[in-house]
């Protein structure tokens, strides 16, 4: 059997759509088409079911896509292997990433990655913390950024502490503040990040034992400074969501210091490639030396003796 059939089919199954994997591809859609029959005709029933939404897996599919994975992961090692054995370095690293890590970290790890392996390909991934997991699991991305804890059968690589801070307008009775308690926002509208992205903030919440009410939840981090800008209520996020934009909000620290854990997450179960490797050493050498760049109003927390 061709892996190459192997390397369509996981392409459709990314996608969801045979017309969007023989783009990527460079193939037709009736090559893709073909391959995936072929597949089916080989192994003796369907792979894929097909409706106006687009394509996913069988049952049948689902079982087997997971040996298919191994089999191309195994397919990339023995490729990467063999180029260094020649003094070359090829291959594919696949990240999972977020937005926060996308916009802050990723440009200048991969900058500097890339000016030392210009020839290794990297894919984003992006998604929640749910997402990046479930990549993870079934082996369709080598690594993934996420917010410790995490599951316990993946290996984990800490990098840094992200705290969490709480953002409202400027004119809010708070805002002239240097650190928030709990018990003040505890009946305050407050702006929840959607499901799947909100694990830290709940996670906070749930530290300070409160359940502010929450008029509106939003997919996108950029949207909630946007609306609590507007006055629609107060939030609280990561600072590295904060930084390097102009944001009209003053951000407070909790009283508590809360803050997330990152890290980088790989599954015991798989081998990393070599490139994999190299990018995670990369990442964590660049961190050594990044600054963030802090231009939301942040009120440093009073060191003296008063509260």
């Amino acid at each position: 059997m061709s892996l190459i059939k192997y390397e369509v089919l996981q392409k459709v199954v990314e996608q969801g759509s045979l017309t969007k994997a023989a783009e990527i591809l460079g193939l037709t859609q009736s090559g893709v088409s073909h391959a995936i029959l072929s597949l089916e005709s080989e192994f003796g029933f369907s792979l894929l079911s097909r409706s106006r939404s687009g394509v996913k897996l069988t049952y049948n599919g689902e079982r087997v896509l997971k040996y298919i994975q191994d089999m191309l992961m195994v397919q990339e090692q023995l490729k990467q292997e063999v180029a260094l054995i020649n003094g070359l370095e090829v291959g594919t690293i696949r990240i999972g990433t977020f937005t926060s890590i996308s916009v802050q970290w990723l440009p200048g790890m991969i900058r500097q990655f890339l000016s030392q392996h210009p020839n290794i390909e990297v894919r984003l991934f992006e998604g929640d913390y749910h997402e990046i997991e479930e990549w993870l699991l079934k082996g369709e991305i080598d690594f993934g950024f996420v917010s410790l804890p995490t599951m316990d059968s993946f290996h984990i690589i800490p990098l840094r502490n992200d705290r969490m801070l709480c953002i409202m307008p400027p004119d809010h009775p708070l805002a002239g503040q240097s650190v928030v308690r709990y018990s003040e926002i505890a009946d305050e509208p407050f702006i929840m990040p959607k499901d799947g992205s909100d694990y830290d903030v709940r996670r906070v919440l749930r530290k300070g034992k409160i359940k502010p009410p929450v008029p509106f939840q939003a997919a996108d981090d950029y949207a909630i400074i946007a609306m609590v800008e507007n006055g629609l209520g107060i939030s609280i996020l990561p600072e590295m969501i904060l930084q390097g934009r102009t944001n009209k909000i003053v951000a407070l620290e909790l009283e508590d210091k809360s803050f997330r854990s990152l890290g980088i997450a790989l599954n015991t179960a798989k081998i990393s490639t070599p490139a994999t490797e190299k990018l995670i050493r990369t990442a964590q050498k660049w961190l050594t030396g990044w600054q963030p760049k802090y231009q939301t109003e942040f009120r440093e927390p009073d060191t003296g003796t008063g509260s």
